[in-house]
């Protein structure tokens, strides 16, 4: 059986992206599942332990200066935004999945590219959906809004958002092998706003997005309070949850997960995978990064492309 190929982004070359991955690859697994193809900036991945054994490297550059000092650059974001634009062509020609390791959005920002991240991206040109979920084994959550300022939230979330979310990640989890997912809400406010004493966003917008996933046909329940919602989904009593903003699904996701946490970004021309971590500029080039989430990242896409 011919192994899938794997396009994997090197990130931003300045941080911590080069090192895990290298790490990563070293681990026999991957090999084993699938064949990894590299997008980066060769002379980082070299001082993180590359060589052409290991995987194929697509090696890439940039015009403007190299840093002489570590930390966010044109440089660095100049490669890493070619280097995922390159991956996503080549995995929607070859039908193939993308593991992309972390950017800067500063670097992104110098660089003047023109998306807050890779998600932002990815929907703009691959997929209308680019549902941003996590998964760490039987745990599984996703995000009514992504990278936006919590000041902004309650304009952001409207009953059509959250409604597209949920039936985007219904088709998600199925893909995942749940046939009849059970999904629940996160609410917004505290005690899910205890009948609008704290606001009306449950009774006004999330409620009535719930029912409407109901008429749909998808199992739906909430709005639940975030910390009550964990506690019920680590004991298996739902499929997966659908949080309100970012640091309610990856807070409580962290403090609950047993495994590493994988990224996907579903509903794409192709998988899209990616650790959770991001660039860590302070311990970049000391030898000292984790590479569990990348490793998880590459084994979980590779596994994916083999069913």
């Amino acid at each position: 059986m011919t192994k899938p190929t794997l396009f994997i982004t090197a990130g931003d070359p300045m941080g911590i992206g080069p090192e895990v991955l290298v790490k990563a690859l070293k681990d026999g697994r991957v090999r084993r599942l699938c064949t990894p193809v590299i997008i980066g900036e060769q002379e980082t991945l070299k001082k993180a332990g590359w060589n052409e054994d290991l995987a194929q490297l697509i090696p890439m550059d940039s015009p403007a200066p190299k840093p002489t000092q570590i930390g966010p650059s044109q440089w660095g974001g100049e490669i890493s935004f070619k280097s995922l634009q390159l991956a996503c062509k080549l995995a929607a020609r070859h039908k193939a999945a993308v593991v992309t390791a972390p950017v800067s959005k500063q670097s992104w920002t110098l660089a003047k590219v023109p998306f807050a991240g890779h998600t932002e991206f990815l929907r703009e040109h691959y997929g209308q959906t680019a549902l941003m979920m996590f998964v760490s084994g039987k745990l599984r959550c996703a995000l009514a809004s992504e990278h936006f300022a919590i000041a902004n939230l309650t304009h952001v979330l409207t009953k059509s958002r959250i409604i597209k979310a949920g039936k985007d990640f219904h088709q998600a989890l199925k893909q995942l092998g749940t046939p009849a997912p059970h999904i629940a809400v996160s609410a917004l406010n505290p005690h899910a706003g205890d009948n609008g004493k704290f606001g009306q966003e449950e009774n006004k917008i999330i409620t009535p997005a719930i029912k409407a996933l109901r008429q749909a046909g998808i199992k739906t329940e909430g709005p639940f309070p975030i910390d009550a919602l964990w506690d019920k989904h680590t004991q298996g009593k739902f499929d997966g949850i659908l949080c309100m903003y970012h640091d309610q699904a990856l807070l409580g996701l962290k403090l609950a997960s047993k495994e590493p946490v994988v990224h996907i970004t579903a509903g794409l021309d192709f998988l899209r995978v990616s650790p959770t971590h991001g660039t860590a500029f302070d311990i970049a080039g000391k030898n000292q990064a984790n590479p569990a989430s990348m490793l998880a990242a590459l084994l979980f896409a590779a596994k994916s492309q083999n069913h």
